[in-house]
């Protein structure tokens, strides 16, 4: 009956008041010894207070039970310090406590958001002697992990060996290879993901279609598209957004602007990569219309999206609305300016001839600039022939960052010639054949029969 009492109590607490009251209670009233309501208590105020239920746990007086470990292993899994679900698991092997198949899949997650592969490879070892590495839960959390830790042919080990697979296994496989860079491989898993008669679902065809786009494989973007509509599949704001994407990067600019108008749901995302695709084609005012748009649905815009319209208004020549922009980023949205921000707006005045103000921000960035800013800007000096106020220092920052990159020495010389100091050409010129560095030729891509982009030629380096 007080059992019964204790945990509508423990239902009923909501508030970290509550929390400490019924602390209070069970340490006047010796519950904190009974492990069921321990178990009951924690899985209650973790939702309220992470801190209170560690506090809790930590300073129990008896060993607390394996559903309060797996529940607080679980809850750090979701934080910003997954390493103290690894620590907890490893305070509870030295208490003599046996993990189930529920504490395994969350310590194996935090190994992956870690990137601690031996730990995650340790844990592993663990598992297959306990005879769960048949578990179909922990295998995909294994193979996620492993593909977290870009160790893809573990990740691949562990799916061909899984006795069982899902739909989750199989995204799983092809995120993997998505994000170990290996696109081809992820588009490879489909046919025989439908040959399993295993059905794909949104989150497996966001995935394929990344893999499109690191191609810039249109025509097998489209047929996943297509996919998707015949199945019946709800163009959620993932698949949207990633559609948006890879029409976008392939350079088929209005079937995206299309599948982005018929999305019923979008986030700032959606609406940052819409506004990049639009500035990338050439199309920098209907960019800057659809960035006055995102503010009025009422989406703040973030950094990226202030990095979106400061390039399109650099691409446009649009050397006013982009001071503009970037002056109401920091002033209206108290967004502190990031390096690809100040590389933006060098980049604009460096193509509108406006070399005195590139420079005037480099000087005043807080940190040092990096060797994209340095590159735009020193490629603007000699595009413009305008040396006046070019400093020698930012030259020599240039190859102090980039020192083995042959371009770096061939415009600093361009450079200084056009400065008239010929000796400091000739120098950096000697200096690329005594590294024996080279120049790496500007290449030109064309789309060929299978919709893909391939690299055809090459042109001589200068």
């Amino acid at each position: 009956m007080i059992s019964r009492q204790i945990e509508t109590l423990i239902q009923l607490s909501k508030t970290a008041h509550h929390l400490h009251q019924l602390h209070t209670l069970f340490l006047k009233t010796s519950l904190d010894h009974n492990t069921y309501i321990i178990s009951r208590f924690i899985l209650t105020s973790l939702s309220i207070s992470l801190h209170f239920t560690r506090s809790l746990f930590n300073n129990l007086p008896v060993t607390p039970p394996l559903f309060a470990y797996n529940t607080l292993i679980r809850a750090y899994t979701k934080t910003s310090c997954p390493i103290e679900s690894i620590k907890l698991f490893d305070e509870m092997l030295k208490t003599g406590l046996r993990p189930d198949n529920f504490t395994y899949p969350f310590v194996v997650k935090a190994c992956g958001r870690c990137l601690l592969i031996g730990i995650g490879g340790s844990v592993h070892s663990l598992i297959f002697k306990v005879g769960l590495d048949s578990d179909k839960y922990i295998g995909n959390t294994l193979l996620r992990m492993y593909a977290a830790c870009k160790e893809i042919d573990f990740a691949k080990a562990v799916f061909e060996e899984m006795p069982v697979r899902d739909v989750v296994s199989w995204s799983s496989m092809i995120a993997g290879f998505v994000a170990c860079d290996s696109p081809s491989d992820a588009l490879k898993v489909f046919h025989p993901m439908k040959l399993a008669n295993e059905n794909p679902n949104s989150v497996t065809l966001v995935s394929l279609v990344s893999a499109c786009t690191s191609l810039i494989n249109v025509r097998a973007g489209e047929s996943i598209h297509s996919y998707a509509v015949v199945n019946g599949l709800e163009l959620d704001v993932a698949l949207g957004t990633a559609l948006v994407e890879m029409y976008s990067k392939c350079g088929h600019v209005e079937k995206a602007f299309k599948v982005f108008n018929l999305m019923r749901e979008k986030n700032l995302q959606s609406w940052t990569i819409m506004i990049s695709g639009l500035a990338d084609n050439g199309r920098g005012n209907d960019a800057i219309s659809l960035f006055a748009k995102t503010i009025q649905t009422g989406l703040k815009p973030d950094s990226i999206s202030f990095s979106a319209i400061l390039s399109a208004c650099s691409h446009l020549g649009l050397v006013d609305e982009g001071k503009n922009y970037f002056d109401e980023m920091a002033r209206v949205y108290n967004i502190k300016p990031t390096m690809e921000h100040y590389g933006c707006m060098v980049d604009m005045l460096g193509r509108a001839g406006l070399i005195e103000e590139a420079y005037h921000i480099i000087r005043n960035m807080p940190t040092e600039p990096n060797a994209v800013i340095l590159r735009s800007f020193l490629g603007a000096c000699r595009n413009h022939g305008q040396v006046l106020c070019l400093d020698d220092n930012l030259g020599k920052l240039l190859l102090k960052l980039e020192p083995e990159l042959g371009a770096n020495y061939v415009l600093a010389a361009s450079v200084s010639s056009l400065s008239g100091n010929w000796d400091t050409a000739a120098e950096l010129m000697v200096a690329i054949n005594q590294k024996g560095l080279n120049k790496v030729p500007g290449c030109s891509w064309v789309k060929v029969n299978d919709g893909s982009a391939e690299e055809m030629s090459k042109e001589t380096a200068a």
